[in-house]
């Protein structure tokens, strides 16, 4: 089968670098048989900052308030995505504020996690999912190494998206953004297509989409609130 790949833009700002490194990349995936989603956070829009615990987790019951419409979609795409591939700009060391709002108010207890009964161990509810990382920043390698050790790349890996289950089949890095050339960045909308072929052709086996689904168990995402395949222009 076919991989449904979602593409996360994680920036606010629109017409960046990251929009050239994810549509390039989208195009490519899709160019290699992959149905391809995008959001992008520079158009469509962020969710406001949680203001209640509710906002934190799926509706329990009928008393629960119920999901806000826009955070309703977002979940669906990832519940429909077996691949997401998250592309961003370091700010402050790791990533901007619209991105932490997406992931706080979109991978929610009861959707992405759920804690057991008892005991101190919980369930990955997106067991089966892959995810690519792949970063600008104007730092370069060795200070984000070693000064801010590798905060992004880690939280989101490890705190995130391992923590809920998702796999990350890979982590790009391009690095001192604002001292590289022309040439340079057009390399790496290169290297993003090639990025989005690869894990395009990846195929998804009927048994392992189904036990994904299955894994998915949260309330309350409207299984039919499908958002419209995007070819996203590249942007410089």
């Amino acid at each position: 089968m076919n991989p449904r790949i979602l593409v996360l833009i994680g920036t606010p700002l629109p017409d960046t670098l990251t929009h050239a490194l994810a549509g390039a990349y989208a195009r490519s995936a899709g160019a290699s048989g992959a149905e391809v989603r995008v959001i992008d956070l520079a158009h469509d829009p962020v969710p406001e900052h949680p203001r209640t615990r509710d906002e934190l987790r799926m509706p329990r019951t009928d008393a629960d308030d119920p999901l806000d419409p826009q955070v309703a979609s977002y979940i669906e795409d990832v519940r429909w995505a077996d691949h997401i591939a998250v592309f961003y700009p370091q700010w402050w060391g790791t990533y901007p504020a619209a991105m932490k709002a997406f992931i706080d108010r979109v991978l929610l207890s009861g959707f992405a996690f759920r804690y057991r009964p008892a005991g101190k161990l919980w369930d990955r509810l997106l067991t089966g999912r892959t995810a690519r990382i792949v970063m600008t920043m104007d730092s370069p390698r060795a200070w984000n190494a070693f000064v801010y050790r590798a905060a992004a790349e880690t939280s989101l890996t490890r705190a995130i998206l391992g923590y809920c289950g998702i796999r990350t089949r890979g982590v790009t890095r391009f690095a001192e953004v604002r001292h590289r050339t022309d040439d340079t960045r057009r390399g790496w909308v290169d290297q993003a297509a090639r990025l989005g072929g690869l894990d395009g052709a990846a195929a998804v086996s009927a048994d392992r989409r189904h036990a994904r689904l299955g894994s998915s168990t949260g309330q309350g995402a409207g299984e039919n609130a499908a958002r419209t395949p995007v070819t996203t222009p590249e942007r410089a």
